[in-house]
């Protein structure tokens, strides 16, 4: 029988272990804490048949905050594209609809589920590893998904900040969403970490970037 999940240092193990084989492919030193977790899947409906999806799943930490909040009836998707992360997603936590990908694809992969808007988009993608023109293909396709009253999150470290693709990633965030806000920083998470929130609509949580 497969455990509902497996114990969290299966999940560091899987991790490290992704980043040992792909370097290039995962942006961060370590997985979330539980601390950045929460607070990224706080834009998560807690009321209603929501549908959440969620960006760059790794070891499923922030599923698991998703999971934790979201109502019974909701629907949760996660995209990952490195392969070894997929299989331990599908074996640790079969609850979730995992779509392996490039979450440059979103619209398509989430019209093959039935999918047309989604509530909440949740992402821990390494947004300075990705050039100008990727940033805002993706963006793109999570602004064309996102309900009118939906929220996006993104984990950003502190790390990042100083970095131009950064920068450029905040002004493409700007540009594509009515309202950016950020929340945080959480301390206690290697490195530390802000939480960036953007709407479509003239309301997000946190205050305004």
């Amino acid at each position: 029988m497969v455990p509902e999940t497996l114990p969290a240092d299966g999940d560091t193990r899987t991790f490290l272990g992704a980043i040992i084989r792909n370097p290039h492919q995962l942006g961060a030193i370590a997985p979330s804490s539980k601390a950045v977790a929460c607070l990224a899947a706080s834009v998560v409906p807690n009321t209603g048949e929501a549908v959440v999806v969620e960006l760059g799943a790794g070891g499923g930490v922030i599923s698991d905050a998703i999971r934790r909040r979201l109502p019974p009836g909701g629907r949760q998707l996660a995209v990952e594209l490195n392969d070894g992360m997929v299989r331990h997603l599908r074996r640790s936590r079969p609850w979730l609809e995992v779509i392996p990908g490039d979450a440059g694809d979103l619209g398509k992969f989430l019209g093959r589920a039935g999918v047309t808007q989604v509530d909440a988009i949740v992402s821990s993608l390494p947004w300075t590893l990705f050039d100008e023109q990727h940033q805002k293909r993706i963006l793109n396709e999570v602004s064309a998904v996102l309900a009118v009253e939906g929220t996006f999150s993104t984990v950003i470290t502190l790390a990042a900040m100083p970095f131009r693709r950064f920068r450029q990633f905040r002004a493409l965030l700007k540009g594509t969403f009515a309202t950016v806000g950020v929340l945080g920083p959480v301390w206690l998470n290697v490195p530390p970490a802000l939480v960036f929130t953007a709407s479509t609509s003239c309301a997000s949580p946190g205050r305004v970037a």
